[in-house]
Formats: C-alpha cells, structure tokens, sequence
C-alpha cells in the first residue's frame, strides 16, 4: 500500500461501520410499521379460533420476504455507489489535463461542501489518486458488504417480534392487539431517541416525535378497520 490508502478495493470504500446508526433504527423502524401494518389488516380479516397465530405468521412471513428484498438491495446500492467511486478514480487518475481532473472531483462533491474545497485543496487529492500505482478494474463486493445485508435481514426480522408475538402470548385477540401496539410505541420512541441522540436534536424530543408517529399511524390502521 502507497501513501494514498487506494492501492486496493477495500481502500477505496472508506472503513466506515458496515451499518451506521441511521441505516439500523431505520430498517427496524420499516420493519415495525410492515409488521404493525399487516398485523393490523390481517386483523381487520380474521376472526375466530387460531387467529392469533394467523397473523404471528402473516406478519412474520411478511418481514422475512421484505427483509431478504431489502437485503438484496442493499448488496446493489452497495456495489453501484462503489462503481461509482471507482470510476471517479479511475477517470481521475488517467485524466493528463489537471484541470480536468479537478473539475471532475469538484463535479462529484455534494453541493452544500463544493464552496468549502478549493481547487488547490482538490490538486492535492487528485496528486494522489494519479500516483497509484494501481487501481481494480471494476467494483466488487466486500466481507463487509454480506455483514451489512445479513444484518439488515436480521434487523427486519427481529421487528417482527415485538409487533406479532403477542398473538402467540395471549389467547384474546383484544388484548393481544393491546400489547402489541404499546410495544410498538414503546420501540419507535427508543428508535426516535437513537435518532435524536446521532443527529444532535435531542433524543427525547426525537423519540416523543417517533412515539407520535407510531400512535397515528396505529389510530389510522383502526380508523381502516385493523
């Protein structure tokens, strides 16, 4: 490895955690409201002996096809944004105009920093890109990238639980719908403070708003007939 850190794919794609806290309280936040969701409609549907355990399984199976499809998706958000990256490099590198390779960099930054990095700021780094030595020819995925989609799947999964295991718990629908909803909010509210707490709002604040979320989204599944 060179002084640049870019000598390989793994160095390419910052080492950052395979998850972040965003992409975490995110995808149980979407497996909570698939599953409060189902589980409200499955509801509104069914009635009689084995109720409950129909929508345990509905909303299970639910979340288990939606988290391998958000998996998979993850795996392909993954390897485009690394494509991506590595074409820059890739362009940059065998760019022989300087001042085109500088305006390729700038054209990739995020408009909200571009007036922050000057051009000789941007010199330095494409200094660098073109002394590696060598670069891989396209993306690939990494160990990391299969951590981050089992990962998602399980998260997703996991939410299933909260929301639907109270049908198995309790033989009354009723209350078992109770318990259910109260443990969603319970779960959104620590979701929402996770939230706050990353982006600096406040992690009360956050977690009353995502609770807030969670009751009108629970009052309109009632208002639909769940």
């Amino acid at each position: 490895m060179d002084g640049t850190g870019l000598t390989n794919q793994e160095d390419i794609d910052t080492r950052e955690p395979v998850l972040d806290t965003v992409d975490r309280v995110s995808e149980l936040c979407f497996g909570l409201f698939m599953a409060l969701t189902f589980v409200g409609a499955v509801s509104a549907a069914t009635a009689g002996e084995g109720a409950g355990r129909k929508m345990f399984y509905t909303a299970l199976g639910c979340n288990l096809a939606w988290g391998l499809a958000d998996a998979v998706m993850f795996l392909v958000r993954t390897l485009t944004n690394r494509g991506r990256r590595l074409t820059l490099a890739l362009t940059v590198r065998h760019e022989l105009d300087a001042a085109a390779g500088i305006g390729a960099l700038r054209e990739a930054l995020p408009r909200w920093i571009t007036p922050l990095i000057t051009d000789a700021e941007l010199e330095l780094i494409r200094a660098r890109l073109a002394a590696i030595p060598d670069l891989p020819h396209r993306p690939r995925f990494l160990r990391d990238d299969l951590v981050g989609a089992v990962a998602i799947f399980l998260i997703v999964v996991f939410a299933t639980f909260p929301v639907a295991l109270p049908f198995i718990l309790f033989r009354d629908v009723t209350t078992a719908l109770i318990v259910s909803r109260a443990l969603t909010i319970v779960m959104l509210f620590g979701s929402g403070m996770a939230l706050g707490r990353h982006s600096g709002f406040g992690g009360w604040k956050a977690g009353l708003a995502m609770a807030a979320l969670g009751v009108v989204l629970t009052m309109a599944i009632i208002a639909l007939g769940g």
